[in-house]
């Protein structure tokens, strides 16, 4: 009777405890047309700008603007990216598991990096300074928005600050790439909603298998407990 009654609680407690879960994301983010409004609006601006702007000139005389020497923005595009460890090594929770985290994030990188890559090659628009023909899109920018819109989800809802630094360090590096003379305004501003909608992707399709127990192994470990 005595083991019946533990086990009875141990079950009990596995269900509820589901629900106290500290991740959040045990499984996929459901799509809704609304996440879609702003990495599309960013891109359709982006792609509207592209085709009125004029790219026979540079954006800055002062290529050298905050560059100390180099560009700063090569290290800041992955601040997010190291912050979505470096926040949980201080203490706060983030709704996915290292290995699930580490996996949406690798996705999130091959679409981001790949999805740049074709359009670059396949589109072919100068640089402000004449370096080369890979202007369209900004990597740099598609990638640190990329970032920022993984932590927001993984420790905005928890920690209210986190979306507005993690989107201010983006839009700072998309401006850094026009000072310094690397972009125009259309690159950045197509970066910015394509590294948005990379993220949104590597969550929708992911599938959580990474670091999964079975039913069977929690009840064990929870009945174990209790012994």
């Amino acid at each position: 009777m005595r083991n019946i009654l533990l086990a009875f609680l141990v079950f009990s407690n596995f269900l509820f405890s589901q629900k106290k879960d500290s991740l959040v994301f045990s499984e996929q983010p459901k799509f809704t047309s609304k996440q879609l409004i702003i990495p599309a609006t960013l891109m359709m601006a982006g792609s509207i700008v592209l085709t009125t702007e004029n790219r026979d000139f540079s954006v800055t005389e002062n290529k050298n603007f905050l560059a100390f020497g180099g560009y700063p923005e090569d290290y800041l595009q992955f601040a997010p990216h190291v912050s979505l460890y470096a926040f949980e090594w201080a203490g706060m929770k983030p709704k996915t598991d290292f290995w699930n985290r580490t996996a949406i994030l690798t996705k999130s990188e091959i679409i981001v990096f790949g999805s740049t890559y074709l359009l670059k090659k396949a589109i072919k628009k100068p640089r402000p300074d004449g370096s080369n023909e890979f202007g369209f899109p900004s990597g740099h920018t598609a990638n640190v928005f990329a970032g920022a819109t993984m932590l927001s989800m993984e420790y905005g809802e928890n920690y209210r600050w986190v979306p507005y630094v993690a989107y201010s360090v983006a839009t700072g590096v998309g401006v850094l790439r026009i000072a310094h003379d690397k972009h125009y305004w259309s690159d950045v501003i197509f970066g910015a909603g394509l590294g948005i909608l990379s993220t949104k992707i590597a969550y929708w399709t992911h599938q959580y298998q990474w670091n999964k127990k079975s039913e069977k192994d929690n009840l064990t470990i929870l009945y174990k407990e209790h012994l």
